[in-house]
């Protein structure tokens, strides 16, 4: 068996000379060289979080359209996507089982799950490696294939539902050395319309929240007008004050509506932020161990007649700061019977995928998993514009205001 170091760029090499559907027999063929792998499958996270979907090689047992489906919530997969950590246990036969994360910027692509003949610190190090170059190998090819996205699909999906999905960014989650962020979205029976979006570029960072009126396809169709001209604005350059009336002059012009709405453009370097709420939750800020709105006025929401222009708050965050964004379904109607300010202040701790989950899931609960309106929330950690600072708890940080808000 050859336990040479693994050779990244010969599995790229190798992966971009496959079919796009391949991604996961290119490793396979890898770790069976190397150390004599056998049953290596990849399994993905399904779009509502509740169960994963095994892919097999192309010479395994299962294929087509028929992928097995596991149990997500108590599962050991479960256990290794929270920790992000390899686990590996005899496997009965002489072997060894290993199941490690495949995640990409902080994203959960999924778990890789295989036999080892073997499992010294060396091979299991280079699995670790082996999955995380997975990760990169899915994340490009899964732009040519469906096989990524039917996989996801273990219910069924309406055609608002599938127009939702897709304006959402391809990664819920993001890591950068002076944030973390991640979104979670449920849908309501009838898709209720909305959206989180995020960009970043190199010195700044741009996240949005909407929710526009309506639902089924028409709140589908007005999300996507809403957001296509927030994110054609922001790829042109535009500043914060006109992604906004951009936005709300092509509701307008089209007549499709109304929407709420909420903008945060963050400069990386000093962790200065500008903010335009249309009609919109106020965004929650964890700081020293209180969970606050920010003190926001709101303009009226995109689509609406309105003389008053966008309103652009400035606001400073401090490493360990905590702010979410959230749109409306996480506090009305059944979701008002979640304590969320307790829910972030107990979760404050745990990494912002991780409280998303949580918090999206307090709200499906309580709702009896018949949400009548879209529950969406984004939550941003901000380290810091020095990594050094990364770590930092967020119960050591300044509990005052600093430069605070002002309009």
């Amino acid at each position: 068996m050859n336990g040479d170091v693994l050779g990244l760029g010969d599995v790229l090499a190798e992966a971009e000379d496959a079919l796009p559907v391949e991604s996961v027999d290119v490793v396979a063929r890898n770790l069976q060289k190397r150390f004599g792998a056998d049953c290596v499958s990849f399994l993905f996270v399904d779009l509502i979080g509740e169960e994963l979907v095994r892919l097999t090689t192309a010479d395994g047992a299962v294929g087509g359209h028929r992928a097995p489906r596991i149990g997500l919530r108590g599962s050991l997969y479960e256990k290794v996507l929270r920790s992000q950590r390899l686990h590996v246990e005899p496997d009965g036969e002489g072997g060894h089982r290993a199941i490690s994360p495949v995640t990409n910027r902080g994203d959960r692509v999924g778990v890789l799950e295989l036999t080892l003949p073997y499992a010294d610190e060396s091979v299991l190090r280079q699995v670790g490696e082996a999955a995380h170059a997975l990760a990169y190998i899915i994340v490009t090819d899964r732009r040519f294939t469906d096989l990524y996205h039917w996989g996801r699909r273990t219910t069924p999906t309406s055609l608002a539902a599938e127009i939702q999905h897709q304006l959402l960014p391809s990664a819920a989650c993001c890591e950068a050395a002076q944030f973390s962020l991640a979104g979670g979205l449920v849908p309501a029976d009838d898709i209720g319309g909305d959206t989180y979006d995020y960009a970043v570029d190199r010195d700044t960072l741009h996240l949005s929240i909407t929710d526009a009126m309506g639902h089924d396809t028409e709140s589908a169709l007005l999300a996507t007008l809403l957001l296509g001209a927030l994110r054609g604005a922001r790829r042109v350059g535009c500043d914060i004050a006109e992604q906004a009336r951009r936005a709300h002059q092509a509701l307008l012009d089209h007549n499709r509506g109304m929407a709420t709405g909420q903008l945060l453009r963050i400069r990386l370097d000093e962790g200065s932020a500008q903010l335009v709420n249309a009609g919109h939750p106020k965004p929650l800020l964890l700081r020293g161990g209180t969970v606050e709105e920010l003190p926001v006025f709101a303009n009226l929401p995109f689509g609406v007649v309105s003389r008053t222009a966008y309103r652009v708050h400035e606001l400073h965050l401090l490493p360990g700061d905590r702010l979410l964004m959230l749109t409306d379904g996480m506090q009305e109607r059944a979701a008002a019977g979640v304590d969320l300010p307790a829910l972030i202040r107990e979760t404050r701790q745990l990494h912002p995928r991780e409280a998303v989950e949580i918090l999206v899931t307090a709200v499906r609960d309580a709702c009896r998993g018949r949400l009548e309106d879209d529950a969406t929330v984004l939550c941003l950690d901000w380290y810091g514009t020095h990594p050094t600072r990364r770590r930092l708890d967020a119960d050591d940080s300044d509990p005052g205001w600093g430069p605070g808000l002002r309009p």
